[in-house]
């Protein structure tokens, strides 16, 4: 009874959080970076679900949004196929990691709160829309018996899927509504606990590579460092033969990649470490620069060493690049899509981000879509809120992941807490 009375005491701990208060946005290339600060529990402030009922996200003036397919089974990434179609990967991964600390034990149950109560598709669905009419008539499963599909490319005919533990190939022809036979193993990624599993994935402009996002196996290092193999990195994967090496390392958990249009430079969507504060480490986006080392687990934004992780590396610590554009602390960048003219003049030029959504910050952060605006290849002042209201009176309504620019004017967004698929549209008055 006691142990029961002390736990239901360190969960209302938990849930209480660290308190408001006004506090300075952390946006850019030089955020302001508090001290850090640990607790017995790190703060944790969940948004329960909620129902849409007869609401729906918020869109600018000017801009209408839909839902394209509800009732999915965890939608996280998207594809849009030459023909138009959708491509949707629907999974929920994650592998034999033990808790190691009861605060573990504590801090997974109040975070399963505020995920979705239903199971991993494990399987890519097609929505097809024949007529254009914005109205997603016909839904296949595409592929099925996968293992936690997360990232997506096509290049030519050749689809590609990056599983939790694999990436493969599917052969494409288009306008296909199911798959023709089954995959073709191109390499094991690493899958050994998990503890991030998300494999996110983009193709290079000439189509010869593929660079796959490999989350840590730890917030800092809390299981050692050999458990750290190859991971917290982007691997470039040589698609002729299935080759791979480190493309970068010290990204924490790069769940999200995009290939710059015209540049073909690779960008990263990364969501940094918890349990030194509410505003410590802002999640941010950044450009991956071959063989650059961004800092986890021994530093942050350059060289803010983190003291929790022994022995340090001083030379990797003074080696470490500053990532390119902050979004703020814990807000849990999932999605990243660089934009087109079809998405009208003010956000012709930038990256959209979708944003899961904090857990351990009071009051929350996230729960949105932003644009980041760009001007000569880089990020340049403030997001601006793109999709919004996922978050109101507390409760979270969704959670958006995956989000994907249709160059016929569309912003496609995988929301992984109502299932939904939305879709956002310019609606002709502007």
């Amino acid at each position: 009874m006691r142990a029961k009375l002390l736990l239901g005491g360190l969960l209302a701990l938990s849930l209480s959080g660290c308190g408001g208060g006004a506090r300075p946005p952390q946006y850019g290339a030089r955020p302001e970076l508090p001290e850090p600060r640990r607790g017995l529990l790190p703060d944790m402030t969940i948004s329960l679900p909620a129902e849409w009922g007869n609401d729906r996200p918020l869109v600018p003036k000017g801009y209408k949004i839909d839902a394209i397919a509800t009732d999915l089974l965890i939608p996280r990434q998207t594809l849009i196929l030459p023909n138009g179609d959708i491509l949707v990967t629907e999974g929920s991964g994650g592998g034999d990691a033990p808790a190691l600390r009861p605060k573990d034990f504590i801090a997974t149950y109040i975070k399963k709160q505020g995920k979705t109560s239903a199971r991993g598709g494990n399987r890519l669905t097609l929505l097809r829309d024949a007529d254009g009419d914005g109205k997603y008539e016909t839904r296949n499963i595409f592929a099925e018996d996968l293992n936690a599909p997360y990232g997506l490319a096509l290049i030519g005919h050749s689809l590609y899927v990056a599983n939790q533990d694999a990436l493969v190939r599917f052969e494409y022809r288009d306008g296909q509504l199911s798959a023709s036979g089954t995959p073709t193993l191109v390499t094991d990624l690493p899958s050994a606990i998990n503890h991030h599993w998300t494999k996110a994935m983009t193709a290079s402009l000439d189509g010869l590579y593929l660079y796959v996002g490999i989350g840590s196996n730890s917030n800092i290092t809390e299981r050692g460092m050999p458990a750290e193999l190859d991971r917290a990195m982007v691997w470039q994967v040589d698609v002729a033969t299935g080759a791979h090496r480190r493309f970068a390392t010290g990204l924490r958990n790069p769940s999200a990649l995009a290939t710059q249009p015209v540049t073909g430079q690779v960008w990263a969507g990364v969501n940094e470490r918890d349990e030194i504060g509410p505003d410590l480490v802002p999640d941010y986006i950044t450009s991956v620069r071959q063989g650059a080392f961004y800092g986890w687990p021994y530093s942050y934004w350059g060289q803010h060493v983190d003291v929790r992780a022994q022995p340090q590396n001083q030379a990797l610590v003074a080696a470490a690049v500053a990532p390119d554009y902050s979004l703020g602390s814990h807000v849990a960048a999932l999605g990243l899509a660089f934009s087109n003219a079809s998405m009208g003049a003010q956000f012709a030029d930038g990256a959209f981000v979708g944003e899961h959504g904090s857990w351990n910050r009071d009051p929350p952060v996230g729960f949105k879509v932003v644009f980041v605006p760009f001007r000569d290849g880089k990020p340049v002042g403030e997001p601006v809120d793109f999709v919004t209201g996922f978050l109101r009176d507390g409760k979270a309504r969704g959670r958006p992941v995956g989000v994907t620019v249709d160059p016929r004017g569309a912003l496609i967004v995988a929301d992984d807490l109502s299932n939904t698929v939305w879709r956002v549209t310019p609606d002709g008055s502007r």
